[in-house]
């Protein structure tokens, strides 16, 4: 606009006949510089245009990089989510079998006592000597100990008991003392608690090789958890674990163990 003014002045002094050379000669100087002003701010807007245009190019790739990077993300944690589900998938199957496991444990050691067979020794052993027939025998130990079983297999706590604790007071050097005194224990069961737990505590004591004692060791922490003492029962399930650790009864004493915790 600039420029049309000066030319319009210029062309009013040359048609008023007033313009002198000096005069022209400085308006087509102003001319020069006018237009040299002109094209560097058009260089100036047009550097600046490139700039913002470069800008905008760099925004939309890095938003386009952003874009890609969050599908891989997603499509990762996609993999990763389904990976986490088959594996809780997994472990509730796992624990499941555990669970079935230590209860079908459980089960095979109150089996041991209420499902007890005695092996067939022979001819029927006697308790007490027979004084009706003859003169009076002493039984085996064989005899005395497998009477006493089968006197439990049947029901009779109180007779068995008596044919084990004769048993012991007999043959108190015969090589099933242990597995009599882990069955004293056993016919005193939970009516007699403490009574069971003197005897659990001989056998773990006296044999501890025996393969009574790591059961004789699990129900005293039963005994002991039956009378509210935790810290006696987290203690009898830690010596089950510590000295019997392949034995069924110290899989049973670690899910015991995690009940207790608080």
């Amino acid at each position: 606009m600039i420029a049309r003014l000066t030319a319009t002045g210029l062309v009013a002094v040359l048609v008023a006949g007033c313009a002198t050379k000096g005069a022209v000669q400085r308006v087509e100087t102003e001319l020069v510089v006018l237009r040299t002003v002109m094209a560097r701010q058009d260089s100036a807007r047009a550097a600046e245009l490139g700039r913002v245009i470069a800008l905008q190019q760099r925004t939309l790739d890095s938003l386009s990089s952003t874009r890609e990077a969050i599908r891989e993300v997603r499509g990762e944690l996609g993999g990763e989510l389904l990976a986490v589900q088959q594996s809780l998938v997994q472990i509730q199957e796992l624990t499941g079998q555990s669970q079935r496991r230590l209860n079908e444990l459980r089960r095979q050691l109150d089996d041991r006592t209420e499902q007890f067979v005695a092996p067939d020794s022979g001819p029927a052993p006697i308790l007490l000597p027979d004084t009706t027939t003859g003169p009076s025998q002493t039984p085996t130990p064989d005899q005395l100990f497998q009477a006493s079983l089968r006197e439990l297999q049947r029901g009779s706590r109180g007779t068995a008991r008596a044919g084990f604790q004769e048993y012991l007071r007999t043959y108190p050097t015969d090589g099933q003392v242990h597995a009599g005194l882990y069955w004293v224990g056993e016919t005193f069961g939970r009516e007699n608690p403490d009574s069971a737990r003197v005897y659990y505590e001989r056998v773990v004591a006296r044999f501890p090789s025996s393969p009574h004692a790591p059961t004789s060791l699990y129900k005293i922490g039963l005994l002991s958890e039956q009378n509210g003492d935790r810290a006696a029962a987290q203690a009898a399930y830690l010596r089950v674990i510590e000295r019997y650790p392949r034995t069924d009864e110290a899989e049973l004493a670690r899910q015991r163990l995690a009940t207790l915790q608080p």
